[in-house]
């Protein structure tokens, strides 16, 4: 029923996300405005921003910010497993 993805944004273009894949006939769960066909029970749609990463603009200095899972049921759970199965360093 539903496909896995990580994006990499180039730049932090309003919906871009959003936009792309409902062009592409792949809404995200939940998201109305953009094609899905029904609300997420808990609110909101399914996409994380797991991690952010940047140079400050004044010290030029490295940032990254990581976030947790607004919170788990099975479709959460199954994305953390592929993700760590396919992460996994040798």
């Amino acid at each position: 029923k539903y496909s896995f993805i990580e994006i990499q944004l180039l730049t932090g273009r309003t919906h871009q996300i959003r936009c792309q894949l409902s062009n592409n006939k792949m809404p995200i769960k939940g998201d109305l405005k953009y094609g899905a066909k029904r609300s997420e029970k808990m609110g909101g749609i399914r996409l994380h921003a797991g991690k952010i990463s940047l140079f400050h603009p004044d010290t030029k200095e490295y940032l990254e910010f990581f976030a947790e899972f607004p919170y788990e049921d099975n479709l959460w759970k199954a994305f953390i497993n592929s993700y760590q199965q396919n992460h996994q360093t040798n």
